[in-house]
């Protein structure tokens, strides 16, 4: 009998934990249909920081953003794709182009925000090293269409390749464009695994890597290697931008969340916070 009683007082108390985590995700669940919402994927350094940074201002022109942070640069262009999201805010023009044509979606790119320069890191690698010795190394990239082309243009100014006499930075390029090596070894990767396995890699091996990943492991503009050049059109053409599928770029929330990111308060903030590593490009 006390057996019986046992079980079903468990029964009861695994029905209530059931129903409160129900309750409690239906509370927390956001619908990007509801016009006074705003859901955005982003990374999580520096975008969704960005992001969060508007929340109040959205929020007296009743607005709700919710933030999702995404750590790759496929998924959320998926999910806003298939419409889980409003706007995406991760990538720059060039990119969001060729991930239209490689997954036959329709994204467009709504306002540039900020630029982040790739830089080149190294696994105990100074200064002097770096400059001096520009044959032999193993050199991460992020192995994406109008990435790989960046970060080998960045190789190319920094000394380490020469690139075929046709390559240019609106080209996807591959490691086949480079036409020496100067007896380096060029390892590309997932962008979001470049950082990490420039951790794990043997001493003098370098890296280029992506702005948000940098950032987001920690490391400091003022400690790079070498920097992207930022002169010229670079800066435009690499800007990151707010991204939503075709057709809703007129959309109500759109102009709000575009509008209240290109405000001075922003601008103060990525100047105070990134040091450099995060510029931004839209005007007042």
């Amino acid at each position: 009998m006390k057996k019986t009683k046992l079980i079903a007082v468990i029964i009861c108390v695994a029905l209530v934990a059931l129903t409160l985590s129900l309750a409690l995700s239906a509370c927390n669940k956001v619908d990007p249909n509801d016009p006074k919402t705003i859901v955005v994927g982003a990374s999580a350094s520096p975008h969704a920081e960005i992001l969060n940074t508007i929340k109040g201002k959205l929020k007296e022109q009743g607005y709700d953003l919710v933030v999702k942070v995404f750590d790759d640069y496929i998924t959320p262009n998926t999910a806003l794709d298939e419409g889980s999201l409003n706007a995406n805010y991760f990538q720059h023009t060039p990119y969001l182009n060729n991930f239209n044509d490689k997954y036959n979606t329709d994204l467009a790119a709504v306002e540039k925000i900020h630029y982040e320069p790739f830089c080149v890191y190294g696994k105990n690698v100074d200064k002097a090293d770096y400059d001096s010795k520009k044959t032999g190394r193993t050199i991460l990239i992020p192995n994406d269409g109008s990435n790989l082309t960046r970060a080998l243009f960045v190789l190319q100014d920094e000394g380490f390749i020469t690139l075929a006499d046709d390559a240019t930075p609106d080209k996807d390029l591959t490691v086949n464009d480079i036409k020496d090596t100067k007896g380096n070894t060029i390892n590309p990767l997932e962008a979001n695994l470049v950082s990490i396995t420039l951790d794990e890699s043997d001493d003098g091996t370098i890296a280029v890597i992506n702005g948000n990943y940098a950032l987001q492991d920690g490391r400091k503009i003022e400690n790079a290697l070498g920097v992207e050049n930022a002169q010229g059109d670079a800066a435009q053409l690499y800007a990151n931008v707010i991204a939503v599928k075709k057709g809703h770029e007129n959309d109500a929330k759109i102009k709000a969340l575009v509008d209240a990111l290109k405000s001075q308060e922003v601008i103060d903030f990525i100047n105070k916070t990134y040091g450099g590593a995060v510029v931004p490009t839209f005007t007042l």
